[in-house]
């Protein structure tokens, strides 16, 4: 005699439906993804992004654009996995700018007594800015300091959801990177008081190219500190009903020395010029000096204060913002993220203006 089958309730009940879960959103890409979208193998797209020998130009140009199509970025639990790399990425945007220099020198300080060390990815003439931040964080950086990019801010909180990220100059309200600025509202401000109160009336500001196009943030978060500068310099010369004279040129001194030759040789040439960094007020003091002319002919003021302008030869007028100040606090707000603190940090450095021989009251007609 064979037992009865055990009945089975479930059998002729329906199973509970489950309640509705939050919709998670799009799911990050994987490196599967990637594969699947260059229509090349997987192990093809690590060595790409691992920049390994071998890898075609083809294949290089395909995985490259899949991964900008699908904005992929090394997975964290990837990294964790892989283990620290124990570099930090510093992306600035030109070499052979002092101030950019003493970042860096502030930054290796507090590296010396740590395992980290440092790559730096210069951004060249005709490079963008996320080409620079992307070749970082494609190489797996633990941390990054970026030197005011000019990139969206929304673009910037994709990477920061992946790779530690340290702004410097970006007057950002971010809740995933961190920022550091100068005070560039006040450092405009004491030149142009130092200016006006000497006795000029006739400024000029050279400043360089605002970014092209004009980005839909501008203005708001994101500003640039040359765009701030700008700015206040306008407010100062409206204030004293005198048309503002700004003159845009490149990153470098050659570019300002050849602007400001062309306006001094303008019959209304102005009595004093507010450069926007210390590249720049080189140029046009050796400008000035090649005129034969001197601080009462034309007044040149900088900013940065870099070494170069405490030399008593060249004793420039300029605003310190303390570039190694800046250096050590990025490394520092970095190993603190990679430490595990996850609140975002905004710090601000005072502005100086130090006053020199390049600077004094017009001469008198």
């Amino acid at each position: 005699m064979t037992s009865a089958e055990p009945r089975r309730d479930d059998a002729r009940s329906p199973a509970p439906t489950p309640p509705p879960s939050a919709d998670p959103g799009p799911r990050p890409s994987t490196i599967q993804d990637v594969a699947r979208e260059a229509g090349v193998s997987r192990a093809a797209v690590s060595k790409v992004i691992r920049n390994a020998y071998g890898v075609s130009d083809r294949m290089r140009t395909q995985v490259e654009a899949a991964i900008e199509r699908l904005q992929y970025r090394p997975r964290v639990a990837a990294r964790a996995m892989r283990g620290a790399s124990f570099t930090l990425g510093f992306e600035i945007p030109q070499v052979g700018n002092d101030f950019l220099t003493m970042i860096v020198d502030g930054a290796t300080e507090v590296l010396a007594g740590t395992p980290y060390q440092m790559i730096i990815a210069p951004l060249g003439r005709d490079q963008k800015s996320d080409m620079a931040i992307n070749s970082l964080a494609d190489r797996q950086v633990d941390g990054i300091v970026a030197i005011s990019p000019r990139v969206d801010p929304a673009w910037l909180e994709r990477i920061a959801e992946h790779t530690p990220l340290v702004m410097i100059g970006r007057h950002d309200r971010s809740d995933r990177y961190d920022t550091i600025t100068g005070d560039d509202r006040s450092g405009a401000e004491q030149v142009m008081s130092h200016l006006i109160e000497l006795g000029h009336r006739r400024i000029t500001h050279l400043t360089i190219h605002p970014s092209r196009p004009e980005p839909p943030w501008a203005g708001q978060a994101g500003d640039e500190p040359h765009v701030i500068r700008n700015a206040v310099y306008r407010e100062h010369m409206q204030a004293l009903g005198v048309e503002p004279s700004v003159i845009h040129t490149l990153f470098d001194g050659s570019e300002a020395h050849a602007a400001t030759r062309a306006l001094l040789d303008s019959p209304d040439r102005p009595t004093a010029i507010f450069a926007g960094n210390d590249t720049l007020a080189i140029g046009v003091l050796s400008a000035v000096a090649e005129a034969g002319l001197d601080a009462s002919d034309v007044s040149v003021v900088g900013y940065d204060d870099v070494p170069i302008a405490r030399h008593p030869l060249v004793s420039l007028t300029s605003v310190d913002q303390s570039g190694i100040v800046m250096g050590r606090e990025a490394v520092r707000l970095l190993l603190e993220r990679l430490a595990g603190r996850t609140e975002a940090v905004q710090s601000q450095i005072a502005a100086e203006l130090r006053e020199r021989r390049s600077s004094a009251a017009p001469r008198r007609p």
